[in-house]
């Protein structure tokens, strides 16, 4: 939904970079079905410097990103499909609980992703290919695993995941799509040994990105957001 034009602030220039973000913002969302053209390497190095303004505390900066693509992709895939039996092993734990309003969103976005791609309501086998696709990254031809210093905690998860927040907003305005992936840290013990990580290292998601398959089904549903009312206090007084 269209936002309100913003205040004039700081000049006739606001207007338009508020536009320009929010279009980039409206226009971005989790590809699940990527056509297999390789990027440009010089697209996927303009991503990645623009990510890499990202704010972060101190300015530590804890990303490292490994970028995988070409036939690296395929042994990665094959690595992680083969490990697909083992029981979950994050760095940083799962949540304990969706309840609420969460559960219902998560429910919500689930639902809109097995009606798209045909996956019947309580069809447990097709529900468990299609989340075997995160391993085949969608048939994406690139992929960035993200990960933070162990030292920092959850306070250098929390500056990654505003670099993946800006990653994802970088590749959209060149037209490439992206979908961050928290079953490929579900695996940190295939990527520690698959990339011979430190033990300093700590995963914290993938993010699979390419072109579009805009013909594909899995593309063609939208998440909602919450109203402002559901997530805003405001205190004046």
């Amino acid at each position: 939904m269209p936002l309100d034009a913003p205040s004039a602030v700081g000049g006739p220039d606001d207007a338009s970079r508020f536009a320009a973000l929010q279009t980039i913002l409206d226009q971005r969302y989790s590809c699940r079905a990527f056509r297999p053209q390789p990027l440009a390497h010089g697209t996927i190095a303009q991503i990645l410097q623009l990510a890499q303004r990202t704010a972060s505390w101190c300015n530590a900066q804890p990303w490292q990103v490994i970028v995988v693509s070409g036939e690296a992709t395929s042994r990665l895939s094959n690595a992680l499909l083969g490990a697909r039996h083992r029981p979950p092993a994050p760095d940083y734990p799962w949540p304990r609980e969706y309840h609420g309003a969460y559960q219902a969103r998560r429910r919500e976005c689930g639902l809109a992703l097995y009606e798209a791609v045909g996956v019947a309501r309580g069809d447990r086998e097709a529900a468990a290919r299609q989340a075997l696709e995160n391993f085949r990254f969608f048939g994406a031809p690139h992929v960035a695993i993200v990960t933070s210093d162990e030292a920092l905690g959850v306070y250098g998860a929390v500056d990654c995941g505003a670099y993946v927040s800006n990653f994802m907003l970088a590749a959209t305005s060149l037209g490439v799509a992206t979908v961050p992936q928290a079953a490929l840290a579900s695996r940190a013990d295939v990527l520690r040994a698959h990339f011979d990580l430190p033990d300093d290292r700590r995963v914290v998601c993938g993010i699979s990105f390419g072109l579009a398959d805009d013909a594909h089904p899995a593309n063609g549903f939208r998440t909602t957001r919450a109203g402002l009312e559901e997530v805003v206090t405001w205190v004046d007084d």
